[in-house]
Parts: C-alpha cells; structure tokens; sequence
C-alpha cells in the first residue's frame, strides 16, 4: 500500500504515518510546516520531507490513499491534484476507520476527559496481556506513539474528537468510528468557530449515539444532565452503563474497591477519579476483570501535560495541564486546590483556541478560577489578530472572569518574569493551555522556579 499525507506534521497525523510504515506500508508526506515533536519523530523514521510546502509532483496515480489533515487548505495544490487524478482522499478518522472496520472498536468521547480515561483503558489493556490498536491524544507512558495499528488485534481503542475531520469533511471526527462501546464523559460547549450554540454543539453527541452499532453500549458520566439526556433519548436497543466518581480514601491517593480494600490512586482530583470509572466500566465491557484493572491502574501516571508535574520540592508542585475550556479550567484547579488545601495556589491559564478568544463565549469562564489563590491568565492579542476576532482589552477579561483579582498580561516576558520572582515557598504553580506560552520553555521555567525541586 502506497500512501500519501498532505500535512504530515500534525500532532495525530504523524503518528499515524509512522504506525502505517511499522504495518508496512510504503508513506510519503509534505507539510508547509513540521515543528518538534513531530519533526524528531518523522526524522527517526525517515519520514520527514525533504523540503518544505506543497509539492503536486508527490501526487500520482500509484498512490492508493491520500490521507488529508486539517492544517491544509481546501484549495491546497496537492490535494487538487489529488482531485485531478480522481484518487482516493480520505480524512484522519475516515482512514482510521478503515483500518479498524473489522475490529471491536471503543470510542471515548466527551468535551473533557477523554484522553485520560483512553490512556487509563489501554494501560489496562497492555497489563492484561491483550493486544489492541488504539488513538490517543497525548504522549503515554509505555507507548511509543499516539497510534498504533495492527493486523492481530482485535480491539481498537479510540479517542473521539468531535472537532471536524478535515477541511472538505465537516463531520466530527467521532462520528466516523461507529463504535460498539462508546463513552461520553461530559458535555460542556466548546469549539464555538464550528458549532455557534449550544444546541449546535449539543447534537453532535446526540449523533454520536446514533452511530453506536446495533446492541452496543453506551458509558455515560451520571454526573452531568445534558449527558444523561443524551443517554436517555439514545437508542432502546443500546445497552446504557452510568457512572460517576469512583469511591476515594479522604486524601484521595486511593481508590476504595468494596469490603476495606484500597488500590493506591496517582491522579487527582474528583474529575480523574470520574476517569477512572469510566475506564473500569470500558475494560469489563471487553471482559477485562475488576480486579486486573485495580492492579494496572496502581501503575498509572496519566497522559503528558494532564496535571504533569514539571518540578516538584518538598513543599512545592509546578504542574501543566492541557485545560482552557471553561468546564476542564474549573475542575482542574478545583483538583490542586482540594488535594493540596494548606498551600497557595498560583493557576496561571493562557487563552489560546478560537472559543477562548471570542466575546461571545468568554464570558463562559466565570468564576473558572476563583478557587486560585492567585488567578493568572495570559494571552496574545497577535494570536487574535490572527484568527481574525475582535480584539478583546484585559478589562473585559476581568470582567468575564467575574473576578477584580484576577492578573491579566499580554506581555509573555513580563509574565515570565515575574513568575520567576514568585516565593514559591509552601505554594503550588498550575499552568494551563493548550498552547505553549508563547514559546517559553515550561521546563527551564520550572528548573529556575524551583531550582531544589527533586
């Protein structure tokens, strides 16, 4: 098989192509853009173009897939070749699809949580001993890429985006996958550029129920009433397993399984144990036991930048996190705050994505951060000129926050400064974006912040 990426150096889409090329598949790509990870990671599998941009002359008849990201354009020159040439063009989930079609497919899907609670599923998976192929949206420990594709698995387990699937294909990603067990996490608004309401964004999970085959089964979070709607107007002929918070110790550091025993518990917060149920309740759903996802789970460190610790000394903790929707902001301090009650909290967030950014749904974020401390939040006003939104005045941050306290800068050296000159004695430092600041160096910030950090 000879195939094609147009936009190679996506996050998901590189990974991808190397799992296609360890299946043995013969993979070209072009990309006007590939930035590390990505770039390290096709260079290692000698997969990284040669040059730069967009090269029609890749096209040709030979090819038996072109596989389309998101970072390419509607009128991109190799994608109209592509047309020209009437071959086959397939969006990221489309392909996945057709690589998993013949196998027992788990969808996890959910405005937050689902990289989690797909990180949980396969490390319980690989303790048991089973294989699978899987889509995950963050680096795991154990797992040297973010897909992995196979010809003996019989299990895929996937993480299921309801963001588009491609320039040309405005489904949600989730919608392709037709799962047998599928889960919903929680519904919270997001991604205003492509659903403008509520309702907009609502009845892609309606759909997505409706795409579970004949006598699945549907994972719901009983936590959440829009999810638990979703539920109960899902197909009659749909098996319905609810969930909630998994039962903790006071501190949180284990869960409790029934008649006194305790499994030891590294997430925290309310919302990864949450996570955790919802793992439990896929891994029976495959026949995993109980007790073999209390073993695994003991091992499990979470997903990268979901509460990673980046410095940690005796008294002090600088973490980062992928959360910037309102709902993930809201519990992923909530999370810090109630674990560690007796340490300040400095959450710092940066407004990064098209909805965060957007007057008419910033006020969404208030109250988000109350429970810090000391709330920071970052943004670029170059990043709004650049998605073409009305520029927003820290004022009207302040203001949608609901919260007078709150830090606002537009100055990331300026932040970076005075991050640096925080007393960090007996205090905690969450950072939170799915960005990068600015390009500063999180790590470097953290080694300097907590230069005694073990």
């Amino acid at each position: 098989m000879k195939v094609h990426f147009i936009a190679i150096g996506g996050s998901v889409m590189h990974n991808l192509a190397i799992a296609l090329k360890k299946k043995g598949y013969e993979v070209s790509g072009s990309d006007d853009q590939v930035f590390d990870p990505a770039r390290n990671n096709l260079k290692k599998h000698q997969l990284l173009p040669s040059a730069t941009g967009w090269h029609p002359e890749k096209i040709h008849k030979g090819l038996d897939a072109v596989i389309l990201g998101m970072h390419a354009r509607s009128d991109n020159p190799e994608l109209e070749k592509a047309r020209q040439l009437n071959l086959k063009i397939w969006s990221f989930p489309e392909y996945l699809y057709e690589q998993t079609k013949n196998k027992k497919r788990v969808v996890i899907g959910g405005s937050h949580g689902k990289t989690t609670i797909t990180s949980m599923v396969m490390h319980v998976l690989r303790h048991a001993g089973i294989r699978f192929d899987y889509m995950v949206g963050a680096r795991i420990e154990g797992f040297d890429t973010m897909v992995g594709l196979s010809r003996e698995a019989k299990i895929a387990v996937l993480e299921g985006d309801e963001y588009l699937s491609s320039p040309i294909d405005p489904r949600p990603k989730f919608l392709l996958y037709q799962p047998h067990i599928a889960v919903i996490s929680g519904i919270s608004w997001d991604h205003i550029n492509v659903f403008p309401t509520f309702e907009d964004y609502l009845e892609q999970f309606h759909a997505f129920t409706r795409k579970i085959k004949q006598k699945g089964t549907l994972i719901y979070f009983n936590g959440d009433s829009q999810t638990v709607d979703v539920a109960r107007q899902a197909r009659k002929d749909i098996r319905k397993v609810a969930y909630g918070e998994h039962p903790r110790s006071h501190d949180g550091t284990k869960l409790l399984t029934g008649e006194g025993r305790e499994t030891p518990f590294q997430l925290i917060g309310g919302h990864n144990a949450a996570n955790a149920m919802a793992a439990l309740q896929v891994v029976r759903a495959l026949g995993v036991k109980s007790e073999t996802f209390y073993q695994a789970i003991q091992s499990f460190k979470g997903a990268s930048r979901r509460l990673q610790v980046l410095a940690e000394s005796d008294r002090s903790t600088i973490f980062i996190d992928f959360a910037h929707a309102p709902s993930k902001l809201k519990a992923t301090i909530s999370a810090v705050r109630k674990r560690f009650p007796h340490r300040q909290l400095v959450a710092c967030m940066e407004l990064h994505t098209f909805s965060s950014l957007n007057k008419n749904f910033i006020g969404q974020y208030a109250h988000t951060m109350d429970q810090a401390d000391l709330p920071v939040v970052y943004y670029n006003p170059e990043t709004i000129r650049h998605k073409d939104l009305e520029m927003i005045e820290p004022a009207e941050i302040r203001e949608a926050f609901a919260l007078d306290r709150l830090r606002v800068y537009t100055d990331v050296g300026q932040l970076k400064d005075d991050l640096l000159h925080l007393g960090m004695e007996n205090t905690n430092l969450l950072l939170m974006t799915s960005g990068n600041f600015n390009g500063i160096n999180l790590y470097e910030l953290s080694s300097q912040m907590l230069p005694e950090a073990s």
